[in-house]
């Protein structure tokens, strides 16, 4: 019994040809989760934003070199991979400067009105900084460990499609994952209320 097509492969075959539907298909099924990658690979929304882009100008420019040998999204998120490696590369070369905020930005901040709906401020907080350490341990994670454990987050990735992304064997994905998972479920234990990471 053959594998079904992968109806991503019959797009990206269209866009070979030419077809700029098939493209604005691909973009609005992948183009979120391109930019759940990146963004949370370089902690930047801005960066994330761009990198999106480049990843679908370079599947454009690609096209008449695609050749459908592994899932369309493999292939995909190989590219974003690459390009948020070359980001952070470029990120230590050319480190950046943090800019604070004017006085301005922050007196006006401080006069926003107040929402009824909003959840109490220690709920809120506790939620914020719940959010924020979780971002800090998944950026402080070695990048492969790291992009493992996002793919394998998203849900319908197998072992396998993460192995090919990273280019690494099936028992060091899941090794990675592994550790990736015990990295947090270790930083993050005092802001759990079980200290479970949910798998």
């Amino acid at each position: 019994m053959g594998l079904a097509p992968d109806p991503d492969a019959q797009l990206m075959l269209r866009v070979q040809r030419g077809d700029r539907d098939a493209f604005a298909m691909l973009m609005d099924r992948h183009g979120p989760a391109v930019f759940n990658l990146a963004a949370r690979t370089l902690s930047d929304a801005v960066e994330a934003e761009d990198i999106t882009q480049a990843v679908f100008v370079q599947v454009w420019k690609s096209a008449p070199r695609y050749r459908p040998t592994a899932p369309f999204r493999t292939w995909l998120f190989t590219i974003a991979r690459n390009l948020c490696l070359n980001e952070l590369r470029r990120r230590a070369r050319h480190p950046a400067e943090p800019l604070e905020p004017s006085r301005d930005e922050c007196d006006s901040a401080a006069q926003l009105p107040v929402d009824p709906t909003a959840p109490p401020p220690t709920e809120a907080l506790l939620r914020t900084e719940l959010e924020d350490k979780i971002e800090e341990a998944l950026a402080a994670l070695p990048e492969n460990q790291r992009t493992a454990l996002l793919l394998c987050r998203q849900g319908d990735w197998s072992y396998e499609d993460i192995a090919e992304v990273l280019g690494c064997s099936l028992s060091a994905t899941k090794s990675l994952i592994f550790r990736a998972r015990e990295t947090l479920k270790r930083r993050l234990k005092p802001y759990l209320r079980t200290g479970e990471w949910p798998s």
